[in-house]
Order: structure tokens, then C-alpha cells, then sequence
């Protein structure tokens, strides 16, 4: 079975489960993506890694784990989605130390999430593609590959940027500030978004 290379599109808010998030993960060579329904924390992880403006004041589990990893001189040289059972993904992490290669179980999230610390390349099999990937059509409108309607509502159309018009920059970088000190990085994004804006 051939590999693809994977990489991540985007996050949001997964409309079929409370709760959850939506990762999407989209071909490098081709127009399939790959939605997988994951957790807030997981989400909120990838999301930072991600980010390089918004660091956290203490380090996340992934950011713990990546300082364990560097310190033992393991690293991380990819990451497989491997298997899709009852719409759980499986994957695995392929780690090198000493020039020996082990394979270490992983929920897919994790895998991500660590994969972003790494710069690990993603990759699945062709028939989990088959199986679970939709088309995107042009101005991001989905079209399923199989005629599962359900899929559609695992992502959301991108919400417009939250008024933060009478804020001056000054103000919203306070508040920037303030979002991450609390460890509230949805509300840094939003913010940080905001403060994009007004100096591109």
C-alpha cells in the first residue's frame, strides 16, 4: 500500500460532537482532506505548535514531551495514520535514537500534535483516503467522495473576526498579553488575528 503525505489545513469547531474539534488534514499532491473528529486539548496543542507568536507560560504535555525526546536524543521521523476502524483513526510514531527505529502506538491527535514539534512529516495509506477522504471544491464548498452527508458537518465555514474595532492596538496587545497569561490561547488567536489585521 502506497503512503501520502499529509499535511494540516485547519481547525474548528466539530458540529457532530459537543465538544470536539475538527482537524483537517489535506494530500500534498492531490485535492482529498482528511477530517478527524479530535479533543479540545489536543486541538487547542496542535493550534500553539502551530502559532509561533503565542507561547504558553508553562509548557503543555506535548511541549514536555518534545523537551524529554530532545533531551534523551530521540526524534521523531514521522508519523503514519495507519488504520480507520468504526471512524477511529490508529497511528503510529516512528522514533529514532542511536540509529535504532522503533514504532511507538499513538492516538492520532497526540501524533499530531507532536508531529508540529518535530517537523515530522504525516502520512496515511491510500485506502484510508479512499475511505474517509472528501474533495474540496473551490472557495473551500465540500463535496463528499462517498455519499456519507454526515461528513460535511465535521467543518465549519471560517466565522467572521470578532469586533475588537474600538480597541486601540495598544489595548489589544494588553489584552494579548493577559489571554496567554491566563492560558486562554482561543481568545489569543482571536486577538492576535485582530492585531494582524490593523498592521498587514
Amino acid at each position: 500500500m502506497s503512503l501520502v503525505r499529509l499535511n494540516i489545513k485547519g481547525i474548528s469547531y466539530s458540529q457532530t460532537q459537543s465538544g470536539a474539534y475538527a482537524l483537517v488534514l489535506s494530500e500534498v499532491e492531490g485535492s482529498r482532506t482528511l477530517p478527524i473528529v479530535i479533543g479540545a486539548f489536543e486541538a487547542q496543542s496542535i493550534a500553539i505548535a502551530l502559532e509561533k507568536e503565542i507561547k504558553p507560560p508553562r509548557p503543555l504535555t506535548h511541549d514536555l514531551f518534545k523537551s524529554f525526546a530532545d533531551r534523551f536524543q530521540i526524534v521523531i521521523k514521522q508519523v503514519i495514520i495507519h488504520k480507520l476502524v468504526d471512524g477511529v483513526f490508529y497511528s503510529s510514531l516512528i522514533c529514532k535514537r542511536d540509529n535504532i527505529e522503533e514504532i511507538i502506538d499513538t492516538r492520532t491527535s497526540d501524533a499530531i500534535a507532536l508531529a508540529t514539534r518535530f517537523n515530522a512529516p504525516i502520512f496515511t495509506y491510500e485506502n484510508i483516503l479512499d475511505k474517509a477522504g472528501i474533495y474540496l471544491k473551490m472557495k473551500d464548498e465540500l463535496l463528499p467522495e462517498k455519499e456519507d452527508k454526515n461528513i460535511e458537518k465535521l467543518i465549519e465555514k471560517p466565522k467572521k473576526s470578532s469586533s475588537y474595532t474600538k480597541d486601540t492596538l495598544k489595548q489589544l496587545n494588553e489584552k494579548l498579553d493577559e489571554a496567554v497569561h491566563n492560558e486562554d490561547y482561543e481568545l489569543a488567536a482571536k486577538i492576535r488575528d485582530e492585531i494582524n489585521k490593523r498592521t498587514s
